[in-house]
């Protein structure tokens, strides 16, 4: 109990608000898995969406682990290679920044009727999805480092703990997503603004998150 409560002390919690919100926000704008779940839970039903939104979060864990076992000992060794993380993370959010600013705000879905899957066959395929896109292990040595909340807890316990956070905005806002695909997919297709305003969203929330990783310390 002592040494629960010395932990909760040393936590920074507007961090790991503003990491929570930041993920939310990323969760929300349009991209592949979210539009996934989307046109999944809309041919198949909710069951198959949150199914996959399932194998999709899981996936997280894995290139969780990946970062929190590696770029820890990095913390540990070398300030310098830590800020060239830092550096690099900021840098690459810009970028995907500069990627949506140039993309089409036109969100397209695939509303053709295919052969139902088994819910256990779309978890697997949400998890090998993620797992197998090198693009979320970048994404997170990006987001993660500017996130450590504590001076004292071990950097591998906070890489899971923001690991865990950030799978369960994925979970909250895909699994809203699958269970309300139809309405979703109305209002999406009825307002043709939706696509640009989620579009600039995704834009603010990058660079925010990349000025402020490039402000934090260590």
């Amino acid at each position: 109990m002592h040494s629960l409560l010395l932990f909760l002390e040393t936590v920074n919690y507007p961090i790991l608000i503003g990491f929570f919100i930041s993920s939310l926000a990323l969760a929300i704008s349009p991209g592949p898995d979210n539009i996934f779940v989307l046109t999944q839970s809309i041919s198949n039903g909710t069951k198959y969406g949150l199914a996959t939104v399932f194998g999709l979060v899981s996936g997280c864990l894995v290139h969780t682990t990946l970062l929190a076992f590696g770029v820890s000992e990095i913390i540990k060794r070398s300030d310098t290679l830590f800020f060239a993380i830092k550096l690099f993370g900021a840098m690459y959010l810009l970028y995907l920044a500069y990627q949506v600013y140039r993309s089409d705000a036109s969100i397209l879905l695939d509303k053709d009727n295919k052969p139902a899957k088994t819910p256990k066959k779309l978890f697997w395929t949400g998890f090998t999805m993620n797992v197998l896109n090198p693009k979320v292990t970048i994404f997170f040595l990006a987001f993660f480092p500017g996130f450590l909340f504590s001076m004292e807890l071990n950097t591998v316990i906070q890489f899971y703990i923001l690991g865990l956070l950030f799978m369960l905005s994925a979970l909250i806002v895909f699994g809203t997503i699958a269970i309300l695909a139809g309405k979703i997919s109305k209002y999406l297709t009825s307002h043709e603004k939706a696509g640009v305003y989620l579009k600039w969203v995704q834009i603010v929330v990058f660079v925010g998150i990349a000025v402020y990783l490039f402000l934090s310390d260590k």
